[in-house]
């Protein structure tokens, strides 16, 4: 039995509000591969893109997804609706945050013009990061 519940239309957004997308990917699809086509897809002309598919990591229903998972696996009963529209979260590692400089989140947090969506896309590379020197 195949059709419509063996896909899934996914828009990707950015952290200035901008999406990629919709389109739509089978379940089976692997967030590896959602990357590459992130990476394809990024808009010409926008600054920080990705260089690699190790510069981003994708947020859904408050989870960082994982290359190895399959859009299947990630799906949520709850925010998943058949025939909606999924939008994942794209946070792309900064080069100035990039493996081996030293910064802090506090450092950071002394700006008081970034918006709360800017402040949680930065913890998210903080975190992001702390995992990646494990």
């Amino acid at each position: 039995m195949g059709g419509v519940e063996d896909q899934l239309d996914i828009k990707f957004r950015l952290n200035d509000g901008s999406d990629i997308g919709p389109k739509t990917f089978p379940a089976a699809t692997t967030i590896a591969t959602l990357k590459q086509s992130i990476l394809a897809q990024w808009p010409r002309g926008k600054e920080n893109g990705p260089r690699t598919v190790k510069d981003v990591q994708l947020i859904s229903a408050g989870k960082i997804l994982e290359n190895n998972r399959t859009v299947n696996d990630c799906r949520s009963q709850l925010y998943d609706i058949p025939g909606s529209v999924t939008t994942m979260h794209v946070v792309i590692q900064p080069p100035s945050l990039e493996k081996g400089m030293i910064c802090s989140i506090e450092s950071i947090l002394h700006f008081d013009c970034l918006t709360k969506i800017e402040l949680e896309t930065i913890q998210h590379c903080f975190v992001w990061l702390s995992r990646e020197e494990r």
